[in-house]
């Protein structure tokens, strides 16, 4: 996409954002050219830090094609920021109401106008305890089976080294340095031509999310865990954890009860 059409409200965010950005990180980018110069896409990317989405926007800004991303619908809402978003073209998410799924048709959209839109596949800062990305959401699978355009894996590192994940204190010294390594597109083609059941959903973005984890191992160069981090799973266990407490609790509980019962009827007839 040519940089006349990034938009004026792009050019004054960026000219705002980038200054303290350039201050703040150092860069390490790599795999630009795997960004398309044309035609509508997706970028499936990593988040885990509250300012990632910043850093990665000024990764790509610098590509020529500026991202939509997929955010809150609270902040379309007033103000300056409210301007910006809209201004910018990013795409306004209702949670939990009958307009919930407006966003992937908007999503849709962008891509078959030529636009690239930016998936935070796992959906929140990941609670993965090494930082590694969880099991994702099928929306990014959703849109890219639907529209058959590139999806382009993306890992980041470093922005959350400046504030960490769920951190309210910025970490300024040393200065931390943004890593982001762009791959080539996700081979989704033996998915097309079947019918967007929710196992086959499921099984895309486990492609996805495989991609981008493999770019962030050599990112970080480590190896991730064999199985993600499933935070659904991990509520589950943790209410199965809860549950067996209450269990073992329970009788201590009653036993208690009993005893306290004993003392006070031994207490009436002693009076």
């Amino acid at each position: 996409m040519p940089r006349r059409r990034i938009g004026f409200w792009y050019r004054f965010a960026a000219v705002l954002c980038k200054p303290p950005l350039v201050v703040l990180i150092k860069r390490d980018w790599r795999g630009m050219e795997n960004i398309p110069a044309d035609g509508g896409f997706i970028t499936a990317v990593n988040h885990n830090s509250h300012i990632d989405p910043f850093a990665y926007a000024h990764f790509q800004y610098n590509t020529g094609r500026v991202p939509r991303f997929l955010a809150k619908s609270g902040l379309f809402k007033k103000g300056f920021v409210g301007a910006a978003m809209r201004g910018t073209r990013q795409i306004p998410v209702y949670r939990e109401t009958t307009d919930a799924l407006s966003a992937f048709r908007a999503a849709i959209g962008a891509v078959e106008r030529g636009e690239c839109v930016a998936f935070y596949p796992e959906g929140t800062i990941t609670r993965d305890p090494e930082q590694w990305p969880m099991t994702g959401k099928t929306g990014a699978a959703r849109v890219a089976l639907q529209t058959r355009c590139p999806v382009i894996p993306v890992a980041q590192w470093g922005a959350n080294e400046l504030l960490p994940p769920y951190a309210k204190k910025l970490n300024l010294l040393p200065r931390k340095t943004h890593r982001v390594l762009a791959g080539p597109p996700v081979d989704l083609a033996r998915f097309y031509d079947k019918e967007m059941t929710p196992d086959l959903l499921k099984e895309a973005t486990e492609v996805i999310m495989a991609a981008i984890t493999r770019q962030l191992e050599e990112i970080r160069g480590e190896k991730a865990p064999e199985t993600p981090y499933d935070p659904r799973q991990e509520r589950i266990e943790q209410r199965r954890r809860t549950a067996a407490q209450n269990r073992r609790t329970q009788p201590e509980a009653e036993q208690e009860e009993a005893v306290q019962q004993k003392a006070e009827q031994e207490e009436g007839q002693g009076t």
